[in-house]
C-alpha cells in the first residue's frame, strides 16, 4: 500500500477534521502538500497569483493522486473525496478562512520574507504560519511578522504522497504551542516527525547537498563516468537513485541555490559548489524539468524553447 494511508481513508477517523489549510504556492510541493492534506479529511485551499498557476497546480494535485489510486495506496472513493475537499485561490484573499497556512514558495529569502510580509495581514490571528523552506532560516523568514512565534518550518519532501518524513523546524522565538500544533499535523498526515535546529540545510538537506556536489566533483575530475557513480551508490549503499539522477529530479538550480545557502551559513569548503554545476546551471540544463541535466529526459521541453534532445 505504500504507506500513504494506514487504512482506507474511509473508514479514517481523521476524515472528521475540517480544520482549512490554506497552502500558498501550487508548485510541486504545494501541489502534494494539498493533495496529503485533503486526503486526511482537511479542507483545502492552494493558492497562486494567476488561475492559470492555480488550476495547473489542481491537476499536479489531481495527478498525484491518480498515482496513488495506480499504486492501490488509495480507493478511487479516496481520491474522489480528497479532490472535493480542494478548492483554489487567487491570492492571499481568502487566507484568513484557515487555520494552517503553509507557504511553498521557491527558495529564495526574499520572496519568503515578502510573503510572510503579506500573510501577516491577512490571516487569521490564531492559525500558524509554516513555511515548507529546506534550507532558509526559520527565523529569518518569521522575523517580518508582528509576532514571529506563530511561525515554524515544516519540511516536506517530494513526492509528498510517498515520502513519510517531515522536518520540524521551530525558529528562535517560535512558542511551545505552535511547534506541537504543527507536529500534530504533520502526524495526521500520518508522517514521522524529526526535529531541527534552525541552521541553514537542517538535517536532511545538509547531508544531501554534500552528497549531490560530491558526485559532481568526481564527475568533474573524472573520477568515474555518470553511469558508473550512480550505479556505485545504488549498488554500493542500497540508494533507490543515484545522487546525478537524484541531482537532475531536485533540480540543478535548486541544487547549486541550496549549496551557496549552505557556504554563506557556514563557510565550510565542503559546501562550496562544484564549477561543472554552476556551469551546467548557467548552460540551462537544469536535470528533468528542463529537459536536459546529466542525463537527458525526451520529451521535455528545453528552456530555449526547442524540443529535447
Amino acid at each position: 500500500m505504500n504507506g500513504l494511508v494506514p487504512e482506507s481513508a474511509s473508514s479514517d477517523p481523521r476524515r472528521s477534521i475540517r480544520e482549512r489549510v490554506f497552502v500558498v504556492g501550487a508548485g510541486i510541493m504545494g501541489s502534494g502538500i494539498a493533495a496529503e492534506a485533503a486526503l486526511h479529511g482537511y479542507a483545502v485551499t492552494l493558492e497562486d497569483v494567476t488561475e492559470e498557476l492555480a488550476q495547473a497546480g489542481l491537476g499536479r494535485a489531481r495527478h498525484a493522486l491518480d498515482g496513488a489510486v495506480e499504486h492501490q495506496a488509495i480507493s478511487s472513493a479516496d481520491r474522489e473525496e480528497a479532490l472535493r475537499n480542494i478548492d483554489v485561490a487567487i491570492g492571499l484573499r481568502r487566507a484568513d478562512s484557515a487555520q494552517i497556512v503553509i507557504e511553498a514558495a521557491p527558495e529564495k529569502l526574499t520572496l519568503k520574507r515578502d510573503l510572510f510580509r503579506e500573510l501577516d495581514g491577512a490571516v487569521n490571528p490564531t492559525a500558524i504560519l509554516a513555511t515548507n523552506t529546506s534550507s532558509l532560516p526559520v527565523t529569518s523568514i518569521a522575523a517580518v511578522l508582528k509576532d514571529p512565534g506563530r511561525a515554524v518550518g515544516l519540511h516536506f519532501f517530494n513526492p509528498v504522497l510517498r515520502m513519510q518524513l517531515v522536518e520540524l523546524i521551530p525558529g528562535l522565538t517560535t512558542r511551545p504551542e505552535v511547534v506541537a500544533r504543527g507536529r500534530s499535523f504533520a502526524e495526521r498526515l500520518g508522517k514521522t516527525v524529526v526535529l531541527s535546529r534552525d541552521t541553514p540545510g537542517f538535517v536532511t538537506t545538509r547531508a544531501l547537498a554534500v552528497l549531490l556536489n560530491e558526485a559532481a566533483w568526481m564527475l568533474y575530475e573524472g573520477t568515474a563516468t555518470k553511469e558508473d557513480l550512480d550505479a556505485a551508490y545504488k549498488l554500493g549503499f542500497n540508494h533507490p537513485m543515484g545522487p546525478l539522477e537524484l541531482a537532475d529530479l531536485v533540480g540543478l538550480d535548486t541544487a547549486l541555490s541550496i549549496l551557496d545557502i549552505l557556504w554563506e551559513g557556514f563557510k565550510d569548503p565542503k559546501y562550496r559548489a562544484c564549477p561543472l554545476l554552476r556551469s551546467m546551471v548557467e548552460a540551462g540544463h537544469l536535470g528533468r524539468k528542463s529537459g536536459e541535466g546529466f542525463y537527458t529526459y525526451p520529451g521535455r521541453a528545453r528552456p530555449d524553447g526547442g524540443p529535447a534532445p
